[in-house]
């Protein structure tokens, strides 16, 4: 007996409605698990240059080189994770966990195929703005210019961005994010396609960027670039930073003219996700479901 996986347009519509239905699993206490508490997770090593503030923890597994330390500012309860000889168990978990989310959400089917098109307002047949949705790009991604993610007062509302290979921001592009709540979730995976070596992502110089990076490879942040609702996670290569400020808590950052992460923990989920707990049975009848609405049998 064999199994055939099948996608109708009609399944892809139900299983797009079961996934906004499922926002609780899908917040970072469940996909991100103990990742969640970190705005900095890289594999091989995290380095920086100049003055650098970070909101949230530092980590590196299996490698244990953080180069510029000194020179990185710390706010809230933020602390660094690793060992002299690469086994720190809160990053090793840290990366099991953001592992376990890059699968999860790269398996989940996409509504729209964007290859081609860049996120901002400018560039090649420009996109601008997007509802809330899985989105995927074949190879690369750009960002150039804005890009205005409007989560439409859906509760829960999820962003999840395939990119094939690697995203790359142009200098002074940004991302504003509207009409969120709580559970307000924004991902972006690199390599879903291009495998080991391929998944990189690039702010360029001054980016305001926005979401939790999940690059199976490594992230880069050129001067000046922020990520003030979100974290950076490489999975098997470096982060590397040099003057930015990162913070998985916008609030860390609002003065009343920044942005906002509607009390998301920046765009993760709500305040629970500072729990960092996975509800492995929620996601297994959520996997479940998946699996039957996808298989059927020949």
């Amino acid at each position: 007996m064999r199994i055939r996986l099948v996608v109708s347009p009609v399944c892809a519509t139900v299983m797009f409605a079961l996934l906004f239905c499922a926002a609780v699993p899908l917040r970072a206490a469940a996909i991100l698990g103990s990742s969640a508490s970190f705005v900095v997770l890289g594999a091989a090593a995290v380095t920086n240059t100049g003055s650098t503030t970070i909101n949230g923890d530092l980590g590196v597994y299996p490698g244990s080189s953080i180069t510029g330390s000194g020179s990185i500012t710390f706010i809230g309860a933020s602390a660094i994770h690793n060992t002299p000889l690469g086994l720190d168990p809160l990053s090793q978990q840290a990366q099991a966990d953001q592992t376990n989310a890059f699968n999860v959400l790269a398996a989940l089917p996409f509504i729209s195929n964007l290859t081609g098109h860049d996120l901002g307002t400018s560039g090649t047949l420009p996109i601008g703005y997007l509802n809330a949705g899985i989105y995927r790009f074949d190879s690369t991604a750009q960002l150039n210019g804005t890009l205005t993610l409007d989560a439409q007062n859906i509760p829960g509302a999820i962003f999840v961005f395939q990119i094939g290979t690697a995203l790359t921001t142009a200098s002074a592009s940004s991302i504003n994010v509207i009409n969120g709540d709580s559970g307000l979730s924004i991902y972006w995976l690199m390599g879903v396609t291009g495998g080991a070596g391929t998944g990189s992502a690039t702010l360029g110089t001054t980016t305001s960027f926005a979401g939790n990076i999940l690059a199976l490879d490594s992230v880069t942040l050129t001067t000046g670039a922020q990520i003030l609702c979100g974290r950076a996670f490489a999975q098997n290569g470096a982060v590397t930073m040099d003057t930015n400020v990162i913070s998985n808590n916008c609030a860390a950052f609002d003065d009343g003219t920044r942005r906002s992460d509607f009390g998301s923990l920046g765009f993760s989920g709500g305040p629970e996700g500072a729990a960092g707990v996975p509800e492995p049975a929620t996601m297994t009848l959520f996997g479940g479901a998946l699996l039957l609405l996808l298989t059927r049998r020949k």
